[in-house]
């Protein structure tokens, strides 16, 4: 049977509205609206219209409910900024990471997550520092925060949408953290947006974070802490700081300049006026806009892991996307700008990801 979720799913993906995709499609607004809204199905002939204007495969239409999203329960970076279109795109793709995460996960034992539960907290500095004690990392620089939240367990996914008003968002679901992250941003951009919803995953964890800009501030607080713990920047950068002390600290920590000047002020090593002149400076030498000569883009270790044993087994990505009956793009978009790998013989090795037999 035709599926009208898919077909709504499927045009929201695509950024279209019932009347875009009608023009497209060449059928009638009605038609679009009758079919999402399970009417009647289509003949043959209007799905073959569908399938063409919205580039998915005809079996995507008749698979079975996709795997729904409470948005209520979803933390969104910026949400105030995006459209509903941008919105409504970004919970599709959400949809479409969980059926790649099931499928993955029938064949691999992936990390359990272990995380803390601190709902309970409201000082975000404090709700660091007992996560990274849980962790047990102490109050160093990280190395890899991607690396470090898988580890624990998150399941994270990329955005292909090249817009900055889609950040990250981030959702529990059956008891996995999951965190979906925009790399059209710098990478320190991004490191600050996935410890921004690891914020919101273990503070935020029973509420509604977006509807409050008090639990977007608990979050921004929380990355700061968590990336640039308090004694370690306080016993780090010198008294006296320029311009150049806030571009040669936000290396250690692999901030932007702009977060990096921000903690400073925070914890009170920059005054108000020292941190206004700063970031004038910082502005004027690109650092608002972008970040001349940052660092490499973190990867994801569970993700190449995966697709290397895949891969050792003959199965391409072209082989995963048809048994999830997805274009190829939804599926490179999700994930391939996390492994960064070509898919090429011989590029097998020994992993650590245990396969589930």
């Amino acid at each position: 049977m035709f599926n009208p979720r898919r077909l709504s799913l499927a045009r929201k993906r695509r950024r279209l509205t019932g009347r875009a995709l009608a023009e497209k499609a060449g059928l009638a607004v009605d038609t679009i609206s009758r079919l999402e809204n399970g009417s009647n199905p289509p003949d043959d002939t209007t799905v073959a219209k569908l399938v063409t204007a919205l580039n998915f495969p005809k079996p995507f239409f008749f698979d079975q409910d996709p795997e729904d999203i409470n948005t209520d329960a979803v933390s969104f970076r910026s949400f105030s900024k995006m459209s509903a279109r941008e919105r409504d795109a970004a919970i599709s793709a959400g949809s479409l990471g969980l059926e790649l995460s099931a499928w993955v996960e029938e064949r691999f034992s992936l990390p359990a997550p272990k995380l803390l539960d601190l709902s309970y907290e409201t000082d975000p500095e404090n709700a660091a520092l007992s996560l990274r004690q849980f962790w047990s990392i102490g109050e160093r620089p990280l190395g890899n925060l991607m690396g470090l939240l898988e580890t624990h367990g998150v399941r994270i996914f990329s955005l292909s949408e090249s817009t900055a008003a889609v950040n990250a968002f981030s959702f529990w679901r059956d008891n996995k953290p999951f965190i979906f992250l925009n790399n059209f941003k710098t990478s320190e951009s991004s490191i600050f947006d996935a410890a921004h919803e690891l914020g919101h995953l273990v503070m935020h964890k029973h509420g509604d974070p977006k509807e409050t800009r008090s639990a977007e501030r608990e979050a921004n607080s929380f990355a700061s802490a968590f990336l640039m713990p308090a004694k370690d920047v306080r016993a780090t950068v010198s008294r006296r700081i320029t311009v150049d002390t806030v571009l040669q600290a936000k290396k250690r920590w692999r901030v932007s300049a702009m977060a990096m000047a921000y903690r400073l002020n925070s914890l009170r090593l920059l005054s108000d006026w020292q941190y206004k002149s700063i970031c004038i400076e910082l502005g004027k030498r690109g650092y608002r806009s972008g970040e001349p000569g940052g660092i490499g883009r973190e990867t994801s270790a569970v993700w190449r892991k995966v697709l290397i044993q895949l891969w050792s087994e003959r199965t391409t990505k072209n082989d995963i996307a048809d048994d999830l009956h997805l274009p190829l793009d939804e599926l490179e978009g999700l994930i391939w700008n996390l492994a960064r790998i070509d898919e090429r013989p011989g590029n097998s090795q020994v992993i650590g990801l245990r396969a589930v037999n």
